[in-house]
């Protein structure tokens, strides 16, 4: 049986795998009260405490029985386990062979025994749109579903439907105890992404087109924050424009007047520093590459002269000798469009590039992007050298991962409220 929570008025909140903490920051947007998150990136868990103060860190392998133990102790009576632990042996699940059995998926084997030691009311588990082929989907509800304890609701969304300025598909399983006598509850969102999208246009540009005029109008409206374009999102965050600025932090009176009510609820609570606003340099046959394709396109923009590995001399990168750019760089061209959402984020600076100046995003404008609020800073734990979970690659490359590895705050936030409102 789950344990009713002592903790009045605000339900509670467990996050595994919590990484720099999108879905306590959208839970606690929405009323909740996040006990603990844990991780195994140190820098990740620094991001977490310093904007979570009021819950508990904990730093770890979740295989590790002492870890274990903690979030047992920690979470016992918490309303909802919420999590997205890695899985990577979905794509090679076959009929004969179960998910939870795969070496390759015992973090999503923890989260699983987690939530029937714990059993809480609910649980939110989100995870890559895969696994909602090759029959993985399945698996994973009758995992979850603990052998009937569970009624669970798995759910494709994009979180561009939720308000978010940026296509980012996850699938979310939600699973009720069967106690509380209720189903799981459907998210519903805008169906925006299904019907705007961008097509070329003459000369090399992009427009958009759609199949609903109503969600376009909705889209252009910079005060209607349930569809968000880019310039909506970071339009006011013009004064970052040099390449190459390494202050990382500026007075917050630089982004002026909001231009959106996304603006101005991402600045809600913010003091007069507005930080992680350093803009990374980009080399010169970058900048030649970035003039050449137009807001929203991308390398097959590229004219051939400028598919050249290298076009100014200087010599970046791994060569792989074929005197071109090779397929991993493809991705790396892609710019956006002032008046559609973003393109997905990944876990580097390049992933995206301005659409008007020849630069790419600070961690703030990736972040934006995201859904954090401007008073959410990212860090990076103080110790130096290798610990425990810490990837290589330096501070300003973790900051960009832990933006762009997370759950936006915004769609964690729609994903709380239906909970809430379903439990009454």
């Amino acid at each position: 049986m789950w344990r009713r929570s002592t903790l009045k008025p605000a339900r509670t909140l467990l996050d595994l795998f919590a990484g720099a903490g999108g879905i306590s920051e959208g839970f606690r947007q929405a009323g909740w009260r996040p006990v603990a998150g844990s991780d195994i990136d140190p820098d990740a868990c620094a991001t977490y405490q310093l904007n979570h103060p009021d819950a508990t860190t904990l730093w770890g392998d979740v295989r590790k029985p002492g870890l274990r133990r903690q979030l047992l102790d920690v979470g016992g009576g918490v309303d909802v386990v919420a999590g997205g632990p890695p899985c990577q042996g979905f794509s090679q699940v076959r009929s004969h062979s179960r998910l939870i059995d795969d070496p390759k998926n015992s973090l999503y084997r923890e989260f699983v025994d987690l939530v029937r030691r714990l059993e809480p009311k609910a649980f939110v588990m989100e995870n890559v749109p895969g696994m909602a082929q090759m029959g993985v989907k399945v698996q994973v509800e009758a995992d979850l579903a603990l052998n009937g304890r569970y009624r669970v609701r798995p759910t494709l969304v994009d979180a561009a439907d939720f308000g978010v300025p940026q296509t980012r598909k996850r699938l979310v399983f939600i699973g009720f105890h069967r106690d509380l006598g209720l189903e799981p509850p459907q998210l519903m969102g805008s169906g925006a992404t299904q019907a705007i999208w961008l097509t070329p246009s003459a000369p090399g540009g992009r427009r958009l087109t759609s199949c609903g005029q109503e969600l376009v109008e909705r889209l252009a409206d910079p005060w209607d924050d349930g569809l968000v374009t880019v310039e909506q999102a970071i339009g006011d965050l013009a004064a970052l424009e040099p390449s190459g600025y390494q202050v990382d932090e500026r007075p917050s009176s630089i982004t002026g007047e909001p231009l959106s009510t996304f603006q101005k609820t991402m600045r809600d609570g913010l003091g007069e520093a507005l930080g992680n606003v350093a803009v990374p340099r980009i080399n010169a046959d970058t900048v030649l590459r970035l003039r050449a394709v137009p807001p929203g396109g991308n390398h097959l923009d590229l004219p051939t002269a400028l598919t050249a590995r290298y076009l100014t001399g200087a010599r970046w990168g791994q060569d792989n000798g074929s005197g071109l750019l090779s397929r991993k760089h493809f991705y790396a061209y892609r710019r956006l469009h002032p008046a559609i959402w973003s393109w997905t984020l990944n876990t580097k600076a390049d992933s995206v590039y301005h659409w008007r100046a020849e630069r790419a995003l600070s961690v703030r404008e990736f972040a934006r992007l995201q859904s954090f609020p401007d008073r959410y800073v990212f860090t990076t734990d103080e110790r130096r050298g290798d610990l425990l979970g810490r990837i290589g690659g330096g501070a300003a490359h973790s900051r960009y991962r832990q933006v762009g590895n997370a759950v936006p705050p915004l769609l964690a936030e729609a994903i709380a409220e239906a909970i809430g409102q379903a439990l009454g």
